[in-house]
């Protein structure tokens, strides 16, 4: 079964997607996702310039022999517009197999461990008011878990809080909250101003009213989002210890993997981290030093379903488990990948789900569903997710930018 042609989809339903899309000489199609947030057309251009041409004529059904041919041959490996790329040819070349099976794809990957995959939600608010009610919402929603972010004072605008003025670049189109996609339209990033102190100080009193208001049961989720030194992770790590944290997600810059020794031997809080991460030689020191509790990397950035399985497999023989990223910028491509390997592995841990917009939906038409927490992949062959053109075409590319942070005294930090 060969491949006949690889076509790098481009759309942009209220926030961007790059969808690669092959297709057989005996007319199975199988999709990809490549989304790279803000460096979009990056990985397009890596798709369309350097690596769909490889692929014609080659046997659709030889995934592992495509992997180590596009990471391998490539000579420069690693990088997450590399990664992206692979992942989607990956993906694709999996839901071309699992079509061609006539099975739903997690039957390829040894069928269902679980009933669905457990979700957390992302609530937040610029105070506790606002965050009590946005926990409620995701409560009456169905969610069981919760992730808690919160605006800090002194701050204009923080990371993953839901902010008015920030809307009109999101994924819902005018209407976006900043928390639902940070990427704004912008001729050059947005700048947004960050103390650390501040940060400290205010992230345990909003946990302890949290804890007070919705008891000692639900599971709760924190993202530094790589702001912190290795000390101050650590520091926080330790006063969130009496809020009983799920988790507290990428404390340090994910760079420095030998920073994690420091948090973890100051702090018992679970840790999360990884969705910057793009090959399992990321994780290496992570896992056999037992520095992390869950595996943060998505489909789409680490290499495919075949290489993020293989770094699953990897984390379990360390006790640690899944928790894969899974906010908007992630396409329902993606997303169903997620499923259909997270509802198979033994080691699943939890999902991130953030809903996408009416118009993504509309463009993939995913057959996944949510119920009572849980989100449940499709059982019609392959992924179960589509790509309609014309919707597409109605959506083209608009550039956005992620923004970026800069401390008090004007200096660079990270965001």
């Amino acid at each position: 079964m060969k491949i006949a042609s690889a076509e790098v989809l481009v759309s942009s339903p209220g926030r961007n997607f790059v969808t690669l899309r092959i297709t057989t000489d005996d007319g199975f199609v199988g999709l990809g996702d490549a989304t790279l947030n803000g460096r979009e057309l990056a990985v397009a251009s890596y798709l369309r310039d350097h690596i769909a041409a490889l692929l014609i004529g080659r046997d659709a059904h030889q995934i592992e022999d495509t992997w180590q041919y596009l990471y391998r041959g490539a000579y420069w490996r690693r990088g997450p517009v590399t990664m992206a790329s692979i992942a989607a040819v990956d993906t694709a070349l999996w839901d071309i197999k699992a079509k061609v099976a006539g099975l739903p794809l997690y039957q390829l990957l040894g069928g269902k461990s679980r009933v669905g995959c457990l979700t957390y939600g992302h609530a937040s608010g610029v105070d506790l008011p606002e965050l009590f009610d946005s926990i409620r919402e995701h409560l009456d929603q169905g969610y069981r878990a919760i992730r808690v972010q919160t605006g800090i004072p002194g701050l204009d605008s923080v990371y993953g809080v839901a902010s008015s003025k920030n809307a009109g670049a999101g994924d819902s189109g005018v209407s976006a909250r900043y928390d639902h996609e940070p990427a704004r339209r912008s001729a050059v990033p947005v700048e947004e101003s960050w103390d650390t102190r501040a940060y400290l100080r205010h992230a345990p009193t909003v946990f302890e009213a949290v804890r007070n208001e919705f008891g000692p049961e639900l599971p709760l989720l924190h993202d530094s989002h790589h702001r912190l030194t290795p000390i101050q992770a650590a520091k926080l790590g330790k006063s969130l210890e009496p809020y009983d944290l799920f988790w507290l997600e990428d404390v340090t810059p994910a760079e420095n993997q030998a920073a994690l020794r420091r948090v973890r031997e100051h702090t018992t809080t679970p840790l999360a981290i990884g969705e910057v991460f793009n090959t399992i030689w990321d994780y290496r020191e992570l896992f056999e030093e037992q520095l992390i509790d869950y595996v943060r990397s998505p489909v789409t950035h680490a290499g495919g379903i075949t290489a993020l399985r293989r770094i699953f497999d990897y984390a379990a023989v360390y006790q640690i488990k899944s928790g894969v990223h899974g906010p908007t910028d992630i396409s329902p491509v993606g997303l169903a990948a997620a499923l259909h390997l997270g509802i198979a592995i033994p080691n699943f841990g939890i999902q991130e789900y953030m809903k996408h917009s009416a118009a993504t939906d509309e463009l993939f038409r995913p057959t996944y569903f949510f119920d009572g927490g849980y989100l449940v992949p499709g059982d019609g062959p392959g992924l179960g997710v589509d790509y309609d053109d014309l919707v597409a075409d109605a959506h083209p590319y608009e550039g956005a930018y992620l923004p970026v942070n800069r401390l008090l005294d004007g200096s660079m930090h990270d965001w």
